[in-house]
């Protein structure tokens, strides 16, 4: 799979795009509030955020479908909404709900289209339809109308369309909304490919556990500002303490008795209390920072406390995403 890795930004810098204190306006309500974020060649940009958040004006500034109220988006060193085709050529979009296939039509049809209004000659058009099909998995469904295919393949044949040109800023809005875990997976892996190559990219999500080892950089809005730009590692310190619901047994202790047991295994480790509602040998556990949960199911084994089950209450990431954005869980 091959990619043009982009030219860098004029005055040397390595950003491909970027905002600087970006408003957006709608009938008196602001979209965006103030932002500044840039997207570096390689780069994986994650932008999370709830509904209303702000995400989907974003991208579609910067693809140049609308203009900033005020502040500067810039792409590439130029404004995307006042350059040529040609240069709009190199800003692949993947539009959430996308609706803008031509049904009766095959995909191939279709993506040869496009790249025709991209300027390319009818017989490269066709090539590079046909090797963008194979590069999401859809050269066998070529020839069939798109109106035939599933919502996960209209998903992959969005981002062929977005990859026709070998863009140098892909931005991505939601791309695995509502796909299985497989085609989640390997829309992300073609992804992270064409950043490989040197692209930048902004994906927009709101599966805030798919970023862990995919982005490079996250920025969290929330109500149209940036609550938070770092590494995911980052964003995950701003986490709650971990709390892990257990289920535990020793022998014939129960009440206080295996209470008493217990905070004696975990003494410097972490804290832990019964569960309510559910059940006697339920306990809710929080670990002190830079406790590792192995450490504490290893306590209480020594103390020769069983340890049933264990599972997370709340990942890390979401919880660092509610914390964050004050969302509540529902």
């Amino acid at each position: 799979m091959m990619f043009r890795r982009p030219a860098p930004c004029s005055g040397g810098t390595a950003a491909v795009a970027e905002v600087r204190d970006v408003r957006r306006v709608f009938a008196g309500t602001a979209a965006l509030g103030g932002i500044s974020l840039d997207i570096a060649a390689g780069e994986i940009h994650a932008l999370l955020g709830p509904n209303g958040a702000g995400k989907t004006t974003l991208l579609r500034l910067l693809s140049g479908l609308l203009d900033p109220t005020s502040g500067i988006v810039s792409v590439m060193g130029r404004d995307p909404s006042r350059v040529s085709s040609a240069f709009r050529g190199r800003i692949g979009l993947v539009p959430s709900g996308d609706r803008t296939f031509y049904l009766r039509l095959s995909g191939l049809e279709n993506l040869v289209f496009f790249a025709r209004l991209h300027g390319m000659r009818r017989r490269a058009a066709i090539a590079r339809a046909r090797e963008v099909l194979i590069d999401v998995d859809l050269s066998e469904a070529g020839d069939r109308a798109v109106g035939t295919y599933s919502h996960g393949m209209q998903k992959r044949l969005s981002l062929a369309r977005a990859l026709l040109t070998d863009p140098s800023l892909l931005l991505v809005d939601e791309a695995t909304h509502d796909l299985d875990p497989d085609a989640a997976r390997c829309a992300r892996e073609l992804v992270s490919t064409v950043a490989a190559s040197g692209a930048a990219v902004l994906w927009t999500t709101q599966r805030v556990e798919e970023i862990r080892g995919f982005a490079d950089r996250v920025t969290l809005l929330s109500g149209g500002l940036v609550r938070f730009t770092g590494s995911v590692p980052e964003l995950i310190g701003h986490a709650a303490p971990r709390r892990y619901l257990v289920r535990l047994r020793n022998g014939g202790a129960t009440g206080q008795a295996l209470q008493r047991e217990i905070d004696s295994a975990l003494e410097g480790l972490g804290m832990i209390v019964p569960a309510a509602n559910s059940g006697e040998e339920h306990y809710l556990m929080s670990l002190r920072e830079r406790t590792v949960l192995g450490q504490a199911i290893g306590a209480l084994s020594q103390a020769n406390v069983q340890v049933l089950s264990c599972s997370e209450e709340q990942p890390e990431i979401e919880s660092a995403f509610l914390s964050l954005t004050g969302e509540r869980r529902r």
